[in-house]
């Protein structure tokens, strides 16, 4: 069992920079720039950005595939370079590889053992995996002939073979189809409701919105954002839907403020930018019309996002039509 801390975040990054250098003349490329970020314990947090914006690099800099340029990282309240803290970590590449010849079984027993597992304990671990990602019927087929939907989910099942504390997912739902998608959803909430902290990246904004307790938005290297999605989209109400009734019958349909979406008799929904409330209502009560509902409908995650990346993106590649 841990012994951090419950205040300890699960992961800690503090001035991470990570500069790339190619070509004959080494010239210098930023992957990550000055990004501070934390993940507290026990939520989900998704890790969002267009291709190149970083995210992979973070991500592998975490689990010491990449060494950072300068900065410091910590996980579970202890240096990610620790073998104790990466002991206590469960990760999934975007693009797992795993040995072909292997059955799902042997697959998850080898690392298992990587873990030094308790034989027993490895053996009851594996087959309660193998059922949660629903791959029982093919535990003893090899690798080999597995599907990528396939492969994509005995790999979230090895990233939980050793009862992570902290589970780093790089795309979770690549190449999954609508039911994969659902079961790996549900995997990432059950953990969450266990206790254990999730930190996944996604272009799949959906999953993001409907999985993550908290979301930061990251554009060319550098973080646009982080927080909840009500503090991510605070005032940033699109417009505003109104439903009405009592309306009078022999009222046109040019009478009624607003863009009219449907009418139907003394009924009808209207939508109004968000500075036109005031006077929608004002109106209603001059002309004696019910408002039985006002629902503010708010900008999307992919909004926000295609927002950060247009703030972010130079000048040139505007002209030349590149957002990223």
């Amino acid at each position: 069992m841990s012994t951090i801390a419950a205040d300890t975040p699960a992961i800690s990054i503090r001035g991470l920079r990570k500069v790339y250098r190619s070509g004959f003349w080494r010239r210098a490329h930023v992957g990550l720039d000055k990004l501070d970020l934390e993940v507290h314990r026990g939520e989900v947090f998704g890790f969002i950005g267009p291709n190149g914006a970083g995210k992979t690099t973070t991500i592998k800099i975490l689990v010491g595939l990449h060494q950072a340029t300068e900065g410091t990282v910590q996980l579970l309240g202890r240096s990610h370079r620790d073998p104790a803290a990466r002991s206590r970590v469960g990760f999934l590449p975007e693009r797992p590889y795993f040995y072909q010849h292997l059955t799902a079984r042997e697959l998850l027993r080898f690392y298992g053992e990587l873990f030094e597992m308790d034989p027993g304990v490895l053996r009851r671990r594996s087959e309660a995996l193998l059922e949660r990602v629903d791959l029982t019927r093919f535990a003893d087929v090899p690798l080999g002939s597995y599907s990528k939907g396939m492969l994509q989910r005995v790999g979230l099942a090895q990233t939980l073979i050793a009862e992570p504390e902290l589970i780093i997912l790089d795309e979770p739902t690549s190449g999954l189809d609508p039911l994969g998608r659902a079961l790996v959803r549900d995997v990432i909430l059950e953990e969450r409701d266990a206790g254990r902290t999730v930190f996944f990246s996604s272009h799949v904004l959906h999953d993001v919105e409907t999985m993550s307790d908290r979301v930061s938005i990251l554009v060319r290297g550098k973080l646009q954002g982080v927080g909840t999605m009500d503090e991510l989209l605070a005032g940033r109400t699109r417009h505003v839907e109104l439903r009405l009734s009592a309306i009078p019958e022999n009222m046109p349909d040019e009478a009624i403020f607003g863009e009219l979406a449907r009418r139907s008799g003394t009924t009808a929904v209207v939508t109004l930018p968000p500075d036109g409330v005031a006077d929608a209502l004002a109106w209603c009560a001059a002309f004696g019309v019910a408002v039985d509902q006002l629902t503010p409908v708010r900008a999307s995650l992919e909004s926000l996002l295609l927002d950060a990346v247009e703030r972010e993106t130079p000048v040139d590649a505007k002209r030349m039509g590149v957002l990223a």
